[in-house]
């Protein structure tokens, strides 16, 4: 087994095991304050959010279960969903967004949203969970590698943002444009993909009320491996689509040119819906395994058309899904 060490070979906690200053500073205050009784209940709880929400986990969300949109399978274990992610920004290894991600500042955080729409306007964090109600629902995930998990999201459908922007008549697409900041992420470095990381939907399929705008998972806000403090979840297409640590949404009139088809065009196309009758160049996306349930001696299981989500079926009808892959 190969251990990494400092060059020095003193072994340092991981960047995410280091408590930021601003972090345990504010802490001191908050102590302080409940020493002299200056906070009332209310207060506190608030207080106690905003520093879960600053360290990317803890901080509960009330949500209510909507059961119309919610996979009835085993839940992946929260351990397994929050150590193993693809999350490029911080490094191509999947247990290194874990590792790593505890630089990514998530509050103050903003997200603009612009284009062709008749009331842009930037939303911080907070005015994004208060938009509309959060939901809780349970979906699966597939990602592209052949591996898959069953993860309760909290969020709300992304029409919700729809209505708030009256997009124009030119809107036919959606761009979501992530943060890219060398000093908060590592992996940035990387000549893997272009910077920052970009996706798209047709403007139909971002207005599916599936398509789930996600500020946490397993009751907790967003860990940072897992895209905080803001991120989109798409269940029927692959796991890439859904865009992490959004700082900007474009309603566009052309089709956005995205990262992975920029990166590898020949297998990575702009819809990425789960089709089991399309294989990857490299191999077959006929079946899958579940993280955190089927071993690696598991037989695996069969991939379903659209992840199983047939719903979605109906935005696609008289298209070659071979063809527009």
């Amino acid at each position: 087994m190969l251990i990494k060490r400092s060059p020095n070979g003193i072994d340092l906690p991981f960047p995410s095991e280091i408590t930021p200053r601003a972090l345990y500073e504010s802490r001191r205050s908050f102590i302080k304050q409940i020493a002299l009784g200056a906070v009332g209940g209310a207060a506190l709880l608030e207080m106690a959010q905003r520093e879960a929400f600053a360290q990317g986990t803890g901080a509960k969300l009330p949500a209510k279960l909507n059961q119309a949109y919610s996979a009835l399978d085993k839940q992946t274990p929260f351990k397994d969903a929050s150590s193993y992610n693809n999350f490029y920004e911080f490094g191509t290894d999947k247990s290194e967004p874990a590792r790593y991600a505890g630089t990514l500042k998530t509050r103050p955080w903003t997200v603009a949203i612009e284009g062709e729409v008749k009331k842009p306007m930037t939303l911080d964090i907070d005015a994004l969970l208060k938009l509309a109600p959060l939901e809780e629902r349970v979906y699966r995930l597939r990602c592209v590698e052949g591996w898959s998990m069953v993860i309760p999201w909290i969020g709300y459908s992304f029409a919700e943002i729809i209505k708030k922007v009256e997009p124009t008549g030119n809107a036919k697409y959606v761009e979501f444009v992530t943060l890219a900041d060398k000093k908060q992420m590592p992996g940035i470095g990387s000549r893997v993909l272009q910077w920052p990381y970009t996706e798209g939907l047709r403007i139909d399929e971002a207005n599916h009320p599936l398509a789930l705008l996600t500020l946490g998972m397993y009751g907790d806000v967003l860990p940072n491996q897992n895209g905080a403090p803001v991120r989109m979840v798409l269940p029927w297409k692959y796991g890439f689509k859904s865009a992490k640590s959004i700082v900007k949404i474009r309603f566009v009139k052309d089709q956005p040119r995205t990262s992975w088809n920029l990166s590898a065009p020949s297998e990575y196309g702009f819809y990425s819906n789960v089709n089991p009758e399309v294989d990857h160049p490299r191999w077959s996306q006929a079946s899958e395994r579940r993280i955190g349930e089927d071993g690696f001696l598991s037989r695996k299981r069969k991939t379903l058309m659209f992840n199983g989500y047939n719903d979605v079926a109906s935005l696609y009808a008289g298209m070659d899904l071979k063809k527009f892959y």
